[in-house]
């Protein structure tokens, strides 16, 4: 086997064998009678000669394929049983890579934390050779986003089998620059030890997010950065501003006019928590009536929460009857319009669950407000803006930036309408099922009993675009039926191997099979059953 897999050498007694890709595989062969000359006649054409030594014939080739061949002896005959021996080349695989730490793609940064516990394993056949943690820092925001790169080789524990090795490290996020509103993006480079040219995997994208400043704004950057929620959900805001005017007021207003003021204020705080709601699939409560008192500012005119409830209240708009059979009178009878489905699913489980925080700390606001305590309403509403940030800061991924690579323009075709060499775009891509199209037609072929075009199959299955599960052993009942056209029992064979790689037809409706004789006479009586 190659020196990087560290396989020790071993010898078989058969002439089949399955080692590594690259591997060097020697054959020692005695013949009875001896013969004059010998060699190794590959399916894909390939012939080795058999070298007489002392201890037999031997031959040497290295293994870059699966493939089959067969051997030949004198001129041009070959062994009394003519069969096929296979060798398969076992590919190297790419390591595999499991991140034991950080848990979850996306996290925020915990108060006073300073480091970042990074934790992955990796597997590979034969060895890993290198891990290296591609770092990528991401500051600023909306145009004014500035990346910065840099890698860091890591070291496995001491002790780790080279085909699985585990890999600590910590971050330090003050070396790293790490500050307020950035995000830092980890990613884990491995290599395995493959010669000459080794595979590489990388795990996914791991962040790490300290969240802006709450009161920083966000205005200008909505082409750079997607909102979950409208702009208008920030209104939270206002009324924790208004809740703490009302208690710098609260000694030069009466009872009454404090009550209203407050009861107000917890109006505006269930406005906000059902339209939140929406987002979580929840229902919106009536509001056909009034829940407090008018006053100098409001008057008579409608309060926020009727001209939100509008045609949503459904206790007391009179519906006209629904007809009968009509899909929109049944849904506007006992559905709701404004219940869609992708109000509940919109946000992931992480961001639902800090909204379902928000709406728990909205309620206990709207609580204390309703029954004129605003200065016990103020913590809630200030823990419901610390979640509404959150929320909102969950929108934000981080993409790699790819550069647009274009073909060179040749300059001295320009303008030309010289068109040698142009392809149809059109015909780049194939359809999977056209591929193996070749395999219908030649199993319909042997099935009728009829002559195939076995040479175009064969030089089909050799094309390195073609990948199925057992390409060779195809390949094997196609020669030997080539060498044998009158053999039945070959063309069973090649006719079992190609069944399971016919391409599945579309599913389309079929036609109803004609009756037979005791078919018809059955219909026959039913229509006379059927005359009065």
């Amino acid at each position: 086997a190659p020196a990087y897999t560290g396989l020790p050498p071993r010898s078989a007694s058969a002439l089949e064998a399955a080692a590594a890709e690259g591997s060097v595989l020697r054959w020692r062969i005695h013949f009875e009678p001896d013969p004059g000359q010998a060699k190794l006649v590959f399916l894909d054409g390939r012939e080795v000669a058999l070298i007489r030594g002392k201890d037999g014939w031997q031959a040497e080739i290295t293994l870059s394929q699966s493939s089959l061949y067969r051997i030949v002896v004198g001129a041009a005959s070959t062994l009394a049983e003519d069969r096929q021996y296979r060798l398969d080349a076992i590919i190297d695989q790419i390591p595999e890579i499991k991140v034991i730490a950080p848990e979850k793609t996306l996290t925020q940064l915990d108060a006073g934390q300073r480091q970042w516990s990074l934790d992955f394993e990796v597997a590979d056949d034969y060895g890993v050779a290198d891990a290296q943690l591609a770092i990528t820092l991401a500051q600023g925001s909306g145009e004014q986003v500035t990346v910065s790169e840099h890698s860091k080789r890591l070291r496995a524990e001491a002790g780790d089998d080279p085909r699985h090795r585990r890999y600590r490290h910590h971050l330090d996020l003050a070396a790293s620059g790490f500050a307020e509103g950035d995000d830092l993006i980890v990613r884990l480079l491995v290599s395995d030890n493959r010669q000459p040219q080794a595979n590489q995997a990388r795990s996914a994208s791991y962040i790490l997010r300290w969240p802006a400043d709450p009161g920083s704004d966000d205005a200008g950057i909505d082409g750079i950065v997607q909102k979950v929620l409208p702009a208008y959900f920030r209104s939270q805001r206002q009324i924790i501003i208004d809740t703490e005017a009302l208690i710098v007021e609260r000694p030069r207003l009466d009872d009454e006019r404090f009550l209203a003021r407050s009861d107000t204020i917890g109006v505006d705080q269930k406005i906000l928590r059902l339209r939140y709601g929406q987002f979580l699939g929840e229902e919106f409560e009536s509001g056909g009536q009034r829940t407090h008192a008018p006053d100098e500012d409001h008057g008579d005119a409608p309060t926020q929460q009727d001209a939100l409830s509008g045609d949503h209240d459904h206790e007391t708009v009179e519906q006209p009857a629904a007809g009968f059979g009509k899909e929109a009178d049944i849904l506007a009878e006992f559905g709701h319009t404004h219940d869609h489905a992708e109000a509940a699913t919109l946000l992931d489980p992480e961001t639902r669950k800090i909204l379902k925080a928000a709406l728990a700390e909205m309620w206990q606001a709207e609580l204390h407000l309703r029954q004129g305590e605003p200065g016990k309403a103020l913590p809630y509403e200030n823990r419901a803006l610390d979640l509404i940030k959150q929320v909102q800061q969950s929108t934000r991924i981080y993409l790699a930036r790819v550069g647009l690579e274009l073909p060179p323009v040749d300059e001295s075709r320009r303008l030309s309408g010289e068109r040698s060499g142009l392809r149809d775009r059109r015909g780049v891509l194939a359809d999977s099922v056209v591929d193996r199209k070749i395999i219908s037609n030649v199993y319909q072929q042997l099935a009728d009993g009829n002559s195939s075009d076995l040479d175009a199959l064969a030089a089909w299955l050799r094309a390195p675009s073609t990948t199925l599960p057992d390409t060779l052993g195809v390949l094997g009942a196609v020669d030997e039926l080539q060498r044998r056209p009158d053999c039945g029992e070959c063309r069973r064979r090649l006719l079992d191997q190609l069944w399971s790689l016919l391409p599945v037809p579309a599913a389309a409706a079929r036609s109803r099979i004609a009756p037979d004789a005791s078919g018809r006479r059955y219909l026959e009586l039913l229509q006379q059953e059927a005359v009065p």
